[in-house]
């Protein structure tokens, strides 16, 4: 897909101002959107949305295709009548609303749907007719029916046993033997669909936010990891998907070798595909989480896109990623295969770090735009991460989701060389302000897309960023200041992009 030259702005949904406890569909999510349209900007760019689960990371979620619970609005609730505003104003949702308080989401969250759910159920039947439910309850229902049902499964025998890993699930549940999931589904009908209810509610929000992003032309930027979490309806339901034993047990995880930055390298522990059964079923699995992602997206961002390339394979109960190997991936098998299946692929990929020159290749192949990352680019060399030397078939950031905020990693990351190499290649000054110097030579790169957090709009510290890899807990919590997302900021932003030809001024 060709895309034209523009700029965005990257913000989780999470972090969205408002709402209770988290970001949310509703009102909190719309006022971004006019924000972003007021500051001429095209693109929303948001993270994973699928539910969180360890360590609250949207990249380790339990469904490649449910939406998260805790992002349905509870005020579009009470105006669809499931709630009143006195279920759950009264409720606290932690003490710093510019912090998400995951452990009290988790408490609270669910009592509050759970609520809904029963009004939900009191409503029925609907006048005049002679379904149960409302007509977008069956359209919903159909048109999920190659997720849905395993996923609302998977979710009601893991609260049954305490939300234990599956692997820990008494061994005729954890092996989908028939007989044993149809008792269960017997004795918990309710129970598995008030999770159909859930997604339901997400899916209805998220359409409806989607179609005002259209309105104000304003297009969403989806992500999907490359990989599933063990812990996953997908791991759970789809074991030829994955390189499994008749146990459901991983026999190799994932990860990525060691390197400078870490001697052990990185054991992230999902599963990894059987990509020769994704062969032999013509990438069926692929086609529809695809499809599903471009249902809701506009746009695609991939992570770690080189494991389609080659891939770093540990074998399971491994404590380090020392001993793994590289393995070649599908490569462009795949994407000719999604292309035929889904026609032109608006998809960007996520392509930092450490490269082999087939994962270049692929990547000039594929067309797809790469990512480019001001924050590698100050190594006292002509780095091909200066902006000078982008393509222009790339995506430029000043970080990522993965890095410092721009400040934090000016004022303690980049160190006294790498600021004075900063402040003579961008003529930076106290007048125009260094960080705001930066943010325009961004703006001012050949990429065709140019995408800036937006804490790095405000110029968020260190204490303000998103993730930090390799550290377990922590992340994934900040969440904007209202008070600073200000009509004085759009018209900041639109005058400097489109000053660059990224907006219209």
């Amino acid at each position: 897909m060709k895309f034209k030259r523009c700029s965005g702005i990257l913000m989780p949904i999470s972090a969205l101002p408002g709402g209770y406890g988290i970001g949310s569909l509703g009102a909190p999510a719309r006022r971004f959107v006019d924000f972003l349209h007021e500051a001429g900007q095209s693109i929303w760019q948001i993270l994973p949305v699928g539910p969180t689960g360890y360590a609250d990371s949207p990249y380790q979620s339990c469904s490649a295709f449910a939406g998260n619970p805790y992002f349905i609005d509870l005020d579009l609730l009470v105006k669809d009548g499931l709630l009143k505003k006195s279920d759950f104003a009264k409720l606290s949702w932690g003490g710093d609303p510019k912090q998400v308080d995951y452990g009290t989401l988790y408490n609270q969250r669910f009592a509050v749907l759970r609520k809904a759910y029963h009004n939900f159920l009191q409503q029925r039947p609907v006048p005049g007719y002679e379904t149960p439910y409302p007509d977008d309850w069956y359209r919903f229902q159909f048109l999920s029916s190659d997720w849905l049902p395993d996923y609302c499964l998977y979710m009601a025998i893991k609260e049954e046993n305490g939300m234990v890993d599956w692997q820990k699930w008494p061994r005729a549940l954890r092996l989908h033997e028939p007989a044993a999931l149809e008792a269960f589904r017997a004795e918990h009908a309710e129970q598995i669909e008030f999770w159909a209810f859930v997604q339901y509610e997400f899916d209805r929000q998220w359409r409806a936010l989607h179609a005002y992003a259209k309105s104000k032309d304003v297009a969403i930027m989806g992500d999907i990891p490359i990989y599933v979490a063990a812990d996953s309806a997908d791991a759970w339901a789809g074991r030829r998907l994955f390189e499994m034993d008749a146990d459901g047990r991983p026999r190799r995880v994932a990860g990525c070798p060691p390197d400078y930055f870490s001697a052990d390298g990185q054991l992230w522990g999902n599963p990894l595909y059987d990509w020769n059964y994704h062969r032999d079923t013509g990438f069926a699995w692929w086609i529809r989480r695809v499809r599903h992602a471009l249902s809701i997206y506009d746009i695609l961002r991939i992570d770690h896109f080189r494991g389609f390339d080659t891939y770093w394979a540990i074998p399971a109960g491994e404590v380090t990623a020392r001993n793994g190997r590289w393995e070649q991936g599908p490569g462009m098998e795949l994407f000719r295969m999604l292309h035929t299946a889904l026609g032109d692929l608006p998809i960007v990929a996520e392509d930092l770090g450490e490269m082999f020159e087939s994962v270049r290749v692929l990547l000039a192949e594929s067309g797809f735009p790469g990512m480019k990352v001001l924050q590698f680019a100050f190594t006292g060399e002509d780095s091909v991460d200066l902006p000078h030397n982008y393509p222009r078939n790339c995506v430029a950031y000043p970080g990522t989701h993965d890095n410092n905020t721009l400040k934090g990693w000016f004022d303690s990351e980049l160190g006294a060389a790498g600021q004075k190499q900063a402040r003579a290649y961008f003529a930076l000054s106290k007048q125009e302000g260094e960080l705001r110097g930066l943010l325009r030579g961004v703006l001012a790169s050949p990429a065709v897309l140019a995408i800036v957090p937006l804490a790095d709009w405000l110029e968020e510290p260190a204490a303000s960023r998103m993730n930090t890899p390799g550290q377990a807990q922590g992340n994934w919590c900040w969440r904007a200041d209202a008070a600073a997302v200000t009509p004085a900021l759009a018209k900041e932003i639109r005058a400097l992009c489109a000053r660059y030809f990224r907006a219209e001024a």
